[in-house]
Formats: C-alpha cells, sequence, structure tokens
C-alpha cells in the first residue's frame, strides 16, 4: 500500500478569541518535538478572528504545524456580507480548507453543489480542501451509508482533475458521531472509508485513489485514535472538542 503521510487536523469550530488561539499553539509547540513532526502532519483550524495570529504565531516562532480554515465562500469577492473567499485565506497561507462540514450541512444548509464550488474554488488558490462526508443517524439506521457517502463523494470531486484529486484530503465523519461522545468502530470506519476510496477510484482512477489521504472524524480523542489508525485505509483524523485541550491534542498526534 502507498505511504500516505498520516494528517492530524483539529477543528477549533466557534471556540477560542485570538488571545486563547495563540496560548493553545504555544502550548501544543511545547508538548510535541521534532519526532513528531517527522511523522504526522499537524493542521491547525481556528475561527477566522483567529487566523492572522495564529498565522504569526507558527511563522514567528517556526512551528512546523500548517493552517487551516473551517470554512470559505466560492466567490473571490464580491457583495457575499460576512463570507470569506479563498484568495483572502490564500493571503494568509493557510493551506487547508474544510469544505462541506457536517455542520455547515446540516445547520446552514450547504448543498452538494456549494459544496463543490468551495473544494474547486480552494484547489484554483493553491490550498488544500478537506471534502467532508458522513451520513445521519436515519441513514445509518436505514442501511443507507454507503449510498450517501459515495454520492457525496461523487459531487464533491465533481469537475476536479485528477492530479488534484491525489493531492486532496477527504474526511468522513459520520454525523451521528460528532460531538456525542459515540464514533464508528475501527472496523465500521474502515469499511466506509475503504468505500470512499473504491469511489475515488472509480471517479479520478488508481493513482488518486492510492494517493489521497481519508481521515475519521467523529468524536476522536486519545482513547481511540491508535485503534483507528491501525486500519489500512485511515490515514488520519480529523479532531473536533480534543483539539481544544493542547495536551489532549497532544496525545492524539502521539497515537503512535
Amino acid at each position: 500500500m502507498p505511504d500516505r503521510r498520516p494528517l492530524i487536523a483539529g477543528n477549533w469550530k466557534m471556540h477560542h478569541d485570538h488571545f486563547a488561539a495563540i496560548q493553545l499553539t504555544q502550548k501544543l509547540s511545547y508538548l510535541l518535538d521534532r519526532d513528531d513532526y517527522d511523522a504526522v502532519d499537524v493542521v491547525l483550524c481556528p475561527p477566522f478572528t483567529d487566523l492572522r495570529s495564529v498565522q504569526t504565531t507558527l511563522e514567528s516562532d517556526r512551528i512546523p504545524m500548517a493552517l487551516g480554515a473551517q470554512n470559505c465562500h466560492w466567490e473571490d469577492q464580491g457583495a457575499f456580507t460576512g463570507e470569506v473567499s479563498p484568495a483572502m485565506l490564500a493571503k494568509l497561507n493557510v493551506r487547508y480548507v474544510i469544505a462541506g462540514h457536517s455542520e455547515r450541512r446540516q445547520l446552514f444548509g450547504e448543498t452538494d453543489d456549494v459544496v463543490n464550488r468551495k473544494v474547486r474554488a480552494v484547489l484554483a488558490h493553491g490550498m488544500t480542501p478537506i471534502l467532508c462526508v458522513g451520513e445521519t443517524l436515519e441513514e445509518k439506521e436505514a442501511g443507507a451509508t454507503a449510498a450517501r457517502v459515495d454520492g457525496q463523494v461523487r459531487a464533491g470531486l465533481a469537475g476536479v482533475a485528477r492530479d488534484s484529486v491525489a493531492g486532496m484530503v477527504i474526511a468522513y465523519e459520520p454525523i451521528w458521531a460528532i460531538g456525542t461522545g459515540r464514533n464508528a468502530t475501527p472496523d465500521d470506519a474502515q469499511a466506509t472509508i475503504a468505500a470512499v476510496r473504491a469511489t475515488v477510484r472509480e471517479v479520478a482512477g488508481d493513482a488518486a485513489a492510492s494517493a489521497v489521504r481519508i481521515q475519521y472524524g467523529g468524536s476522536v480523542k486519545p482513547g481511540n485514535i491508535a485503534s483507528l489508525m491501525e486500519q489500512p485505509d485511515i490515514d488520519g483524523a480529523l479532531v473536533g472538542g480534543a483539539s481544544l485541550d493542547a495536551d489532549e491534542f497532544a496525545r492524539i498526534v502521539r497515537y503512535r
């Protein structure tokens, strides 16, 4: 199997002002060492108001973590009050942008078409999308997980060049597991993520399917990260609540 470097991303959601964000970034940097950075790509995804502060902290202290954003609009500029464009994020040296997080889909009505526009806009500005897919509890109980996730992957990758797909990140985050304390078993997560990779293979070919990194997200904690990462198709984690605590997040990064 190709050596896909693990990627652990912390999604801080709507938490931490810029002072707290700086403190968390610095504390995390004290807890991690060169061996950790050599083994895992670490990404911090703070709220928009924290991006500049975290950027300057990472760069001035030469901390080898990447900066990520939680969302963006698909246009470069325009009359879209309250939105942030991918061009603005690129100027802040943002490297990753989450697209289609379940909370955006569920709470803000983002459709597959909207998510696809965001994916293509992020790529157009030289950043890497983290395309999120996942099923609701109702879909899971109805046995519709595979169909739902397959459809989201196909829609999210529509119009994306094969070589661009290869460099992307896809996060499987079952909606029923986010913030609930519940999580998919490692075997279940592996089965769905293997199906995601199979869909990528159908859409973009063998090379893209072998290269794309697919994360698991949904109540990831220090206690379950190692068993998840043992699975052959799981290449990292999109971490929510546990990323808000430097000690907890560092333990996740140091899962090996």
